[in-house]
């Protein structure tokens, strides 16, 4: 099988019973999507049932042979994009086209949730006049389905030179899984997959806290927290006072998990308890909350973990103000904040009411 060749229609050969040669036997041809980061668009398509390749890299700029530094810097107009090699007597371009739609934010027109810039824009690269005619046609429906309150902005292009991306991003979720659950978790990606398609019965796409999260092993953990979030997380250590990320942090917005991204605190409730550590009067999810009795220190104490990635978090104790009387006494250390002003590129949008 050939692999890793960029022309539009590509024979597959096998060797002919002789052994003298090659022969064709049916043609492979080429799709190319950008959806953001490229680490997120290749698992999707990869698994596809006449699907051969997904190969990660850049293109739709003037660069020639561009680096990840120099596009992840954005001044060489190249696109993070994916070139998808497919059988088409197994699996249509349409197909492919439904599962692209499925993967970003098709009305964001400044970069990918978390990942901002044009190299991180949302394109179809057409290879000949029937892949724009249908990919066209595609963004038409999808504009016009209802699904989004915004206009599609996706642009479709005609495909240039595709430059392969350094080797170690191929395959990045297979080489580096916990370093990629962590990242799509975190991205904002999956929250709003899973808040958009599920609303149209798409049983594919799960949100994170909904039993799709799969808890990377502690030696992965390791790879790509800090030692201090580590240590908190999954030691259950706790971080200075006075000397933490959130304790004094004023700005709106909502706590998620360091490792999961599922949501557990708001600024809403989040109070000064004078202790040095970010305080709360009561969870945003109760059901991403688990608290577990804590005898150590020669106390009885609760112990508030988080759902799905069981992160140690902190304690709770009665000592809090109304209208609960509770104080959720949190480790910086265990949580991300997302600002008010990124939830919705991050895939949080549900919670924009609260701050209305």
């Amino acid at each position: 099988m050939l692999k890793k060749i960029f022309g539009t229609i590509l024979p597959l050969l096998v060797l002919s019973p002789s052994g003298m040669g090659f022969s064709a036997v049916s043609s492979l041809e080429e799709a190319t999507f950008a959806g953001g980061c490229f680490w997120c668009m290749e698992p999707p398509f990869e698994d596809l049932e006449g699907v051969q390749e997904v190969i990660s890299g850049y293109t739709g700029g003037s660069k020639k042979d561009p680096t990840y530094e120099e596009v992840c810097a954005g001044n060489t107009g190249h696109a993070e994009a994916i070139r998808i090699l497919y059988d088409p007597s197994k699996i249509t371009y349409t197909q492919l086209l439904d599962v692209f739609w499925k993967q970003i934010d098709p009305t964001d027109s400044a970069g990918q949730f978390v990942d901002r810039g044009s190299q991180y824009r949302t394109s179809i690269f057409y290879h000949n006049d029937e892949q724009k005619r249908l990919a066209e046609q595609s963004r038409k429906k999808l504009d016009s389905s209802g699904i989004y309150k915004k206009p599609v902005v996706t642009e479709i292009v005609k495909a240039s030179v595709f430059y392969p991306a350094e080797q170690y991003h191929q395959d990045y979720h297979r080489k580096n899984p916990a370093r990629y659950r962590i990242y799509s978790s975190n991205s904002g990606r999956e929250n709003f997959l899973a808040h958009t398609w599920n609303l149209q019965n798409n049983k594919d796409i799960q949100p994170v806290g909904k039993g799709s999260y799969i808890k990377p092993h502690k030696e992965e953990l390791k790879e790509c927290l800090t030692p201090l979030q580590y240590g908190v997380t999954q030691e259950e250590e706790t971080e200075m006072p006075f000397a933490n990320e959130y304790w004094d942090n004023k700005r709106q917005g909502i706590y998620v998990d360091i490792v999961s991204g599922e949501v557990l605190f708001s600024s809403l409730d989040k109070y000064d308890s004078g202790t040095g550590w970010p305080s709360f009067t009561r969870p945003l999810e109760r059901e991403n909350i688990v608290e577990k009795p804590d005898n150590s220190l020669f106390a009885k104490r609760t112990e508030v973990r988080s759902r799905i990635a069981d992160s140690h978090l902190g304690h709770v104790f009665t000592d809090g103000p109304g209208p609960t009387g509770l104080r959720y006494c949190m480790n910086s250390a265990a949580m991300r904040f997302i600002p008010l002003e990124d939830m919705e590129k991050q895939g949080y949008s549900e919670y924009l009411h609260l701050f209305k």
